[in-house]
């Protein structure tokens, strides 16, 4: 093998390997089906929808469907797709929510008239996951809801029909509209004394799940807007960046490794045949 020929094929592993090692770099949506990424800004004032510490944090897009329910109409909802952030800020967490809407409903003044809405899922327990459809009486779950009226409210449910009220919330809600677009932002403290609240700060991950209501177009109660269920990735495990990382990093060995062992092989073979080849 000639030295020329002998240079090609070594120029043309590494090559392939920088290919191969440029397309397996993560990118911002390369990341398990269902999860969604969670920040930590140690010092960000993140309550406001329009805070500016939000452009720091990587999104999700939730794809929504309309929910099971015997209510009429159920199966007309308009809403397609939520855009979902999550960071943590000092021993606060927050969730940051996005989707549009051609109108801005926030009157509930007559039986006609219906106000735009969203909610948050959490299971009380975050070792199991409950039924998605307001849990289970094994497994209750915490609904954090926002209504377009102003109304913000801490919900605890062990199934359909069984849904209570928190008396003293611990959430805030914070919302604009503009563009045709509505941003609610969700605030709470990671950790609460209230056996029936979720802890936000989960040794491995935290299931979620949601909600949208379209008032313009009379949805209300059980005709809404659901995703199935999808999770924050709260601890270092398999779901959380470290481990990711750590997998890259495998790959980017193993593809050195590679390319190593075949310019080990063309120089051996080349000495081998004493460059007659």
């Amino acid at each position: 093998m000639t030295e020329d020929r002998t240079r090609a094929l070594l120029t043309a592993a590494f090559v392939g390997a920088l290919v191969v090692s440029a397309t397996a770099a993560p990118a911002a949506d390369a990341r398990p089906a269902h999860e969604i990424p969670v920040s930590t800004l140690p010092d960000a004032a993140l309550a406001g929808p329009d805070a500016s510490g939000w452009s720091q944090v990587p999104a999700a897009d939730v794809a929504l469907s309309s929910a099971p329910s015997d209510v009429p109409d159920a199966a007309d909802t308009s809403i397609e797709r939520i855009h979902v952030q999550a960071a943590r800020s000092g021993d606060v967490f927050h969730v940051r929510l996005q989707w549009d809407d051609p109108t801005r409903n926030v009157s509930v003044d007559s039986p006609r008239t219906f106000a735009d809405a969203v909610a948050v899922q959490f299971p009380v327990d975050t070792s199991s996951r409950p039924p998605i459809a307001m849990g289970g009486a094994d497994n209750r779950v915490n609904v954090w809801y926002w209504s377009g009226n102003g109304a913000t409210q801490e919900l605890l449910a062990g199934g359909a029909g069984t849904t209570t009220t928190f008396p003293a919330p611990t959430i805030d809600a914070n919302a604009t509209y503009a563009n045709g677009t509505w941003t609610v932002v969700y605030s709470r403290e990671l950790t609460t004394e209230s056996a029936n609240r979720t802890t936000l700060d989960s040794d491995d991950r935290l299931d979620v799940a949601f909600a949208v209501w379209d008032g313009g177009n009379a949805e209300r109660s059980g005709r809404k807007a659901v995703s199935e269920w999808h999770y924050f990735p709260t601890g270092d495990g398999p779901a959380g960046p470290p481990y990711q990382a750590l997998l890259w990093t495998v790959a980017g060995v193993a593809i050195v490794a590679v390319v190593g062992v075949t310019a080990f092989g063309v120089l051996r073979t080349r000495g081998g045949d004493g460059g007659r080849s």
